[in-house]
């Protein structure tokens, strides 16, 4: 604007501003490209990722989460897919890919509903209104499922790992994931609490993955500090140590002046008496192992030793807490303070050789509700995969333990949303009409993309789905190896209900977060150009 030819500037010299359509529709593109970056990798059939990261480190996985985190994502709308991954990860550790490209698929729809001149507003009143009663649709065909069900409960943890590269051992990885559960589940009132922080997970690699098994006890990826110590001990009393077994260094920089040798010997022997003492305190406590979180004087070892006692140190701080609810031990910062009461007791401490490493067991301990999984594969990659898919199954056994409802998978239950939606919007007056509509046809890129990642044509399948659905076939699902539609519940693919509620809950609310935008204004070096790369990645989205 020019006012007797001097520009007045508003904004900071070089912000960019985009403003209607222009903002919605950047905004929209760039989370499209974060869903189109997952879509592929959705089901059973799903493909995986290689993410190379600007240290050349590789990660190989198709959990969506995991490569949403991985990717580095400039544009700001992008990364509002990336929080919906991260929640719905949090939340129920499963149907991360489901969550964004719903999401996704919602802003797709949108743009058509924004082109006919349907104002975003009334657009989201109407998602919010058909995510309210997909709530209530979930609630009717949700199914019951208890702690007890433990065949159920494989069922969520198998199709848990359906899509990943462990479906070859699903049976084992299946049963080991409700039992961990099933251990460290806690009955609070009439409900079910489970602490995943009560389930060591220990990668080995080596072995095959049917050598994974499950520990009841604590798994310390340690060796004894002394050849001399004994590699096995029964009636274990332990003493978990934050000090160091060492001569402490003075604060400041001391220097200890000599002139006669014999005070040289008798420095040493002073210095010996006090690595003895040390000892001494934690054989008379009566402990037969130490785990200790800094280090050990080599004479403490000698010592120790000679005492039969077993030690570790350097420990992570972590494996220490987890030995200290699984056998009752006190974490004792002095050693001079140590007394019987400060020790944990346990049946078995054993040492066992895995690959070319050696660690430590600690099994028989009072409180079984801190339990292991060793997880053993050929390469380091597999073996990160594989924990990242039992972390899934463990996640949805425990949710379907603490909310105790489960749905059928497979595209069964966005189907039936779907119908049950379009019925709704019928019986709604006005706009809002058109809005939940184009909910419920989002819903359906669910057995769309699981048909178009088999192989299969989505329109023919979709066609089928909907067929079955009419006819009150509430579990119709896509069963991809066959590729036809087919009973989930008799298929034994189910899920608990947290993924679907909550894949729709943050995906509408990434959605309407992102349609309400009609103006960004970004400052000079902002983030990606605020642009967005059309057609590509989201603004400036690094390809390392």
């Amino acid at each position: 604007m020019a006012m007797g030819n001097t520009p007045i500037l508003i904004l900071k010299e070089g912000t960019k501003r985009d403003k209607g359509k222009d903002a919605q529709y950047n905004n929209i593109q760039a989370a499209r490209a974060i869903a189109d970056a997952v879509r592929s990798t959705l089901g059973p059939r799903g493909m995986d990722k290689m993410l190379v990261d600007t240290l050349g480190d590789v990660t190989i996985t198709n959990d969506g989460v995991t490569i949403l985190k991985e990717i580095e994502v400039e544009h700001p709308a992008a990364k509002m897919l990336v929080e919906v991954a991260k929640t719905q990860d949090e939340e129920c550790g499963d149907g991360t890919t489901t969550a964004v490209v719903l999401a996704g698929e919602l802003l797709k729809k949108a743009v058509d509903l924004v082109e006919a001149n349907v104002h975003p507003t009334i657009i989201t009143s109407g998602y919010r209104m058909a995510a309210t009663k997909a709530m209530e649709v979930l609630d009717k065909v949700a199914m019951d499922i208890s702690i007890d069900d433990k065949e159920s409960l494989i069922k969520i943890a198998q199709t848990a790992m359906m899509s990943k590269q462990i479906v070859g051992s699903k049976e084992l990885m299946g049963k080991v994931a409700v039992d961990a559960v099933s251990r460290v589940a806690e009955k609070q009132g009439k409900k079910y609490i489970v602490d995943m922080d009560n389930i060591q997970v220990v990668k080995k690699q080596g072995g095959s993955m049917d050598d994974t098994q499950l520990i009841e006890g604590i798994i310390i990826d340690k060796e004894p500090v002394h050849s001399g110590m004994p590699r096995r001990i029964e009636k274990v009393k332990l003493v978990l140590l934050d000090a160091a077994l060492e001569i402490k260094k003075t604060e400041t920089d001391a220097k200890i002046e000599i002139d006669d040798p014999s005070q040289m010997q008798a420095f040493l022997d002073e210095e010996e008496r006090m690595l003895k003492n040390l000892v001494d305190k934690v054989k008379k406590s009566g402990a037969n192992a130490v785990f200790c979180q800094k280090g050990i004087d080599d004479l403490v070892q000698h010592y120790l030793a000679k005492e039969k006692i077993y030690a570790a140190r350097r420990i992570k701080k972590s494996d220490i807490e987890k030995l200290a609810k699984a056998t009752g031990a006190q974490i004792v910062t002095k050693v001079d303070e140590l007394t019987a009461e400060d020790l944990g007791t346990a049946g078995l401490l054993e040492v066992r050789k895995i690959q070319e490493e050696e660690m430590t067991f600690i099994t028989g301990c009072k409180n079984p509700k801190a339990i292991s999984v060793l997880i053993r594969a050929g390469t380091t990659h597999v073996v990160d995969e594989i924990e990242r898919s039992l972390d899934d199954a463990m996640s949805v056994v425990a949710v379907a333990i603490e909310e105790g409802r489960m749905l059928t998978g497979g595209g069964s239950t966005a189907v039936e949303l779907a119908m049950r939606l379009r019925e709704y919007s019928a019986t709604i007056g006005g706009r809002e009409q058109i809005a939940i509509d184009a909910f419920a046809s989002a819903m359906e890129v669910i057995p769309t993309a699981l048909a178009e990642n088999a192989g299969l044509d989505p329109i023919d399948i979709l066609i089928e789905l909907r067929k079955a659905h009419k006819t009150g076939k509430t579990h119709a699902g896509l069963n991809v190896y066959a590729g036809k539609v087919d009973d989930m519940l008799k298929l034994n693919i189910v899920e608990p209900m947290c993924v679907g509620r909550q894949a729709i809950n943050s995906a509408t609310d990434a959605a309407v977060m992102i349609l309400r935008i009609d103006d960004v204004i970004a400052s000079k070096g902002g983030p990606g150009g605020m642009g967005g790369a059309p057609g590509g990645m989201p603004g400036g989205m690094d390809e390392d």
